[in-house]
């Protein structure tokens, strides 16, 4: 099969998953998690539910390809927030005010939705790569004499992301950088 044409169509079932997923997750937002069919994605998304089934067997399939799609985003844009600050201390406060800032903005997501998608396998990879680029960061910042030695560099990671699990519920984003300031404050080095 010609290259062009094998292109072609992978980009076309990129497309198509695409709009699956995002077809998905509005009926999930206007209808709930229990009244979403495969029909009704067939129908919203444009294609033959033999077409949909092709590419998915269940509509929780779909909620955790379309989750997992989000994770993945947003681990790329922690690195990439980590790549753009110039010192060990920077890069560290970056990441924890940009994690604080996703937890935030995500805080009020349909709970039935949440349960589903938290309880899987992928969220608990996904939070182990984050407390190891934040432990990654932490031991840079100590290196530099920035961040306390006192305590592994594990328990600060852990520190820090329970500390900025309150970030969901707070009521604004100068309050979740009031508590980034506050969990940076003890990481500390003492000297």
């Amino acid at each position: 099969m010609p290259k062009l044409w094998t292109e072609t169509i992978e980009a076309h079932r990129r497309e198509v998953g695409d709009a699956i997923l995002e077809a998905t997750v509005v009926l999930v937002e206007e209808h709930g998690l229990l009244s979403v069919t495969m029909s009704q994605i067939a129908e919203e998304t444009g294609i033959g539910r033999a077409t949909l089934y092709k590419y998915f067997p269940d509509v929780e399939t779909i909620l955790h390809a379309w989750h997992e799609r989000k994770i993945l985003g947003h681990l790329g844009y922690l690195a990439d927030v980590r790549d753009h600050a110039r010192d060990p201390r920077g890069r560290l406060a970056a990441v924890l005010e940009a994690y604080a800032l996703i937890s935030h903005s995500h805080a009020h997501h349909d709970t039935e939705l949440a349960a589903l998608l938290h309880r899987d396998e992928q969220v608990l990879r996904a939070e182990h790569q984050l407390r190891d680029v934040i432990r990654d960061l932490v031991v840079e910042a100590v290196d530099a004499g920035d961040v306390r030695s006192d305590v592994s560099p594990t328990e600060l990671a852990s520190y820090c992301l329970h500390a900025l699990a309150g970030a969901r519920t707070l009521r604004s984003k100068t309050a979740v950088r009031r508590l980034v300031e506050v969990t940076l404050a003890g990481l500390r080095s003492q000297r």
